[in-house]
Formats: structure tokens, C-alpha cells, sequence
């Protein structure tokens, strides 16, 4: 059927991506992209967070999601804060 191997390698791949790393990615995008209000480690006062959600489903869709904050209602008066909200409040895909 494939006279080419490097056309089968190409298919394989394009049926991996179509229906393992593209449901991986929709579902940590859709879990991480919703502002959450959380309550700050630091300050113990309520904060609203917004992720980089693009960044955490791609992470997850390759192997681990890096979480990373995009804005939080604290800044910039807290800007670069160690984000410990962040590991209590978005546990990581399983």
C-alpha cells in the first residue's frame, strides 16, 4: 500500500497527534485558561489569578504542563512572587 516509508512514518505521526496529543492539549487548555480567586500564600488575602494556559497545555501534551502565572489582580505591587497558588489551587493533569 505505502511505497514510501517515510510517507507511513508521516501518517503514523499524524494519527498520533490527531488523537493522543491533541486531547491531552484541549483538556489542560480548557482546565488551566479560567480565572480562579485564590487565597495568596504570602499575603493570605484573596487574589485573582489568570495562567498561561497555551503554555501549561503544551507542557502537558508533551509530558509535564509548566504552570506559569500570566497576570494576578496582586500585581505588580507582588510581581515575581514564587506563585505558590498556582501548585495548590491547579493540580497537574494525571
Amino acid at each position: 500500500m505505502f511505497t514510501n516509508p517515510l510517507l507511513l512514518i508521516a501518517g503514523i505521526l499524524a494519527i498520533g497527534l490527531v488523537f493522543v496529543v491533541a486531547p491531552v492539549f484541549i483538556d489542560a487548555y480548557r482546565q488551566y485558561r479560567n480565572q480562579k480567586v485564590v487565597t495568596c500564600p504570602q499575603t493570605h488575602g484573596f487574589a485573582e489569578v489568570n495562567l498561561k494556559a497555551g503554555l501549561g497545555a503544551l507542557g502537558a501534551a508533551v509530558g509535564r504542563p509548566v504552570i506559569r502565572v500570566k497576570s494576578c489582580s496582586l500585581w505588580p505591587k507582588r510581581e515575581g512572587c514564587d506563585e505558590n497558588c498556582v501548585a495548590e489551587h491547579w493540580p497537574e493533569l494525571h
